[in-house]
């Protein structure tokens, strides 16, 4: 009785874990609803038709959500290494668990089976590439890349670094001073730029973030498969990379 009513109050929690999640994410990815409405919006496919769609890192689910309810008869499969992180966006997308296929798995480990040859019309991922180096990036994208139909999408929306350090160290700059501005009163963590600093610090070499030069990260895109990439977007550090097969 006692573990039933425990996993009952864990469930009950995932909504509001979303939310908090969310919070955060506004504070450090201010841009994520711009970089969702391009990789959105470019997308040349009609609207009210069947498309299946891969969301390769697909965290709590934002932007699964975000393409499925553009595409309502789209279905998804979302990928992500961490089990905990699908359980906020099943919470999420709680409304289109039908329209979902759930699948743990890290990046590398991929079968090349998740899906048939040809058969998926999109290929989107959104935070989560920068987790691996350049080796492993080519790798899992050309293990995917027989997925995608003819004419099928692509679509990246990550971090980048630039590619001179002076110009990295500005950008690292403004974005501290960002998190400052936005951050609630009362939190340690952004009470000055050199605190927000020392937090993404120790938050990046905790998670492996490798975040390459937006060149180096389209030549990996079109190297993997995908030679309609192009660079769709970009602000800062953030960019939108995508294109057709």
């Amino acid at each position: 009785m006692g573990e039933t009513t425990s996993r009952s109050s864990e469930a009950y929690d995932l909504p509001s874990r979303v939310a908090r999640y969310d919070a955060a994410m506004e504070i450090m990815h201010p841009l994520r609803a711009k970089m969702a409405d391009i990789a959105i919006e470019v997308l040349p496919f009609p609207r009210d038709r069947a498309h299946s769609v891969i969301d390769l890192g697909a965290g709590t689910g934002y932007f699964t959500q975000r393409i499925l309810a553009e595409f309502p008869r789209a279905e998804a499969i979302a990928i992500d290494g961490a089990a905990a992180m699908l359980e906020l966006a099943k919470a999420r997308l709680a409304g289109s668990a039908a329209r979902v296929r759930w699948l743990v798995s890290d990046f590398r480990a991929l079968r090349p089976d998740v899906a048939p040859a040809e058969s998926v019309d999109v290929i989107l991922s959104a935070f989560a590439l920068h987790h691996l180096s350049a080796e492993e990036k080519l790798a899992v994208l050309r293990n995917l890349a027989p997925c995608l139909k003819p004419g099928g999408w692509f679509l990246n929306a990550d971090l980048v670094v630039a590619e001179r350090p002076s110009v990295e160290e500005r950008i690292q700059q403004l974005r501290e001073e960002g998190i400052v501005r936005r951050a609630p009163p009362g939190d340690e963590r952004s009470a000055s730029a050199s605190a927000v600093r020392a937090y993404l610090d120790g938050l990046e070499a905790n998670e492996g973030d490798r975040p390459l030069t937006l060149l180096e990260d389209l030549r990996i895109v079109r190297e993997a498969g995908f030679g309609g990439a192009e660079v769709l977007w970009k602000e800062y550090r953030e960019a939108v990379i995508g294109g057709p097969k």
